[in-house]
């Protein structure tokens, strides 16, 4: 398989062939603390979380990977989601595959997973490009950042 550059730090992961082929490759999830499969959007998920973690500072025991949450009663599953220190959502972040455009349907797609999560800030990537929202859920509207904030300056 041959990995795509990004648009993040280089980052030092943890990469095993269980078998031969692009579907044997696995990398090492530090917050899931297991092997997962990688592929295109693995990748992106897994510089996500290290960038979350080693440059923005976010706890890995507030950090959970792609679990469930209703959605307009069905059931979909979020890429990472940051807490609070009090245990709310505070940070979505859907990750798309590199070869993935993210224009306005995508980006309102990702973004309606947070109507049931109501966490302050969003956050859209495919790795190239990376989209940052606070959201301003009284008004129903988003600002776009420049970056995410570190964690200690997120409210």
């Amino acid at each position: 398989m041959e990995l795509v550059k990004l648009h993040f730090p280089e980052y030092k992961f943890t990469l095993k062939a269980e078998e031969s082929g692009i579907q044997g490759v696995k990398i090492f999830d530090i917050v899931r603390k297991k092997y997962v499969r990688l592929s295109p959007e693995e990748w992106v998920r897994q510089h996500m979380i290290h960038y979350l973690i080693h440059d923005k500072h976010v706890p890995v025991s507030l950090t959970a990977v792609e679990k469930s949450v209703m959605v307009n009663r069905l059931q979909r599953r979020f890429d990472i989601l940051v807490y609070s220190k009090k245990h709310l959502p505070l940070v979505l972040v859907e990750c798309k595959s590199p070869e993935i455009l993210i224009n306005q349907q995508v980006f309102d797609q990702a973004a309606r997973y947070n109507l049931s999560l109501n966490a302050e800030y969003f956050v859209l990537t495919n790795g190239l490009n990376t989209y940052c929202c606070k959201l301003d859920h009284q008004n129903e509207r988003y600002h776009f950042l420049e970056e995410l904030p570190f964690y200690e300056n997120l409210s």
